[in-house]
């Protein structure tokens, strides 16, 4: 985990409200109606308490009954053409350099690697492989749920307006046992959503490994805790190792 920026906004929130705006035309009823007003009004503050309710609201309206097809279409031109709001790169050029030469040196020496993230599946799919060197069979994250249906073109998959998992807390080592079937013995994370990855990483009888990526870097990154005190506490009191990115990072991006 930890491979790119995830402020002002992850990458796949800034997908979706992009989808709010290109669809804001055949739904005059959202320009008064919360949460789709919070995005076309660009409302900053709205948007950063944005409830896991109204999310999944803006991810119904936007992407329920497209095909799995259409789907990573839409996510490949979103990161063909959009720029970090900050930054002015793509949001793939906003990987972490130090995270893909990790990557890079576990493949080098035997290991095989996985993303496991909160993020949706299906949008990391869109970019892993070209970007971390992960196939899209090794990517576990949060999903929809899907229909198999008959076409005039043969048969798909249509995304439904259900949520089939969300990939954080105890569900991560969860998913990682339902996709991978084996413990990790490394992991890397940020956020208090990846504690129980970390803590089912180090709870085995063999060596491990675990990375406490510190976000702590305002002038080439960002600087910022919240949404890490649990997972800060838990670490203090853990054989794991704190990462500084102003510290121990030499370069931030690839």
């Amino acid at each position: 985990g930890t491979l790119w920026t995830e402020k002002p906004f992850v990458p796949q929130a800034a997908f979706l409200f992009q989808r709010i705006f290109e669809l804001a035309p055949e739904h005059p009823e959202w320009q008064n109606t919360q949460p789709y007003q919070a995005v076309l009004e660009r409302d900053m503050a709205a948007l950063q308490q944005l409830s896991a309710e109204d999310v999944e609201t803006l991810l119904f309206a936007t992407h329920a009954g497209m095909t799995e097809a259409e789907f990573e279409a839409a996510a490949k031109a979103f990161l063909d053409t959009a720029t970090h709001p900050r930054f002015g790169v793509p949001y793939t050029a906003t990987i972490y350099q130090p995270m893909l030469e990790l990557l890079a040196f576990l493949r080098a020496s035997g290991f095989k690697t996985f993303v496991v993230s909160g993020g949706g599946v299906e949008f990391m799919r869109a970019y892993a492989e070209d970007v971390y060197g992960i196939a899209r069979d090794d990517v576990i994250g949060s999903s929809v749920e899907y229909a198999f249906q008959a076409t005039d073109d043969g048969f798909t998959l249509v995304r439904l307006p259900e949520i089939a998992t969300i990939d954080l807390n105890a569900e991560k080592p969860v998913n990682i046992q339902r996709h991978i079937g084996r413990r990790p013995i490394l992991a890397a994370g940020n956020s208090d959503g990846d504690v129980e990855m970390l803590q089912y990483t180090g709870g085995g009888d063999g060596p491990f490994l675990n990375l406490v990526i510190v976000h702590d870097d305002a002038e080439r990154e960002y600087d910022y805790l919240e949404g890490a005190d649990t997972l800060m506490g838990v670490a203090a009191q853990s054989p794991w190792m704190f990462v500084s990115m102003k510290r121990d990072f030499n370069q931030i991006f690839r």
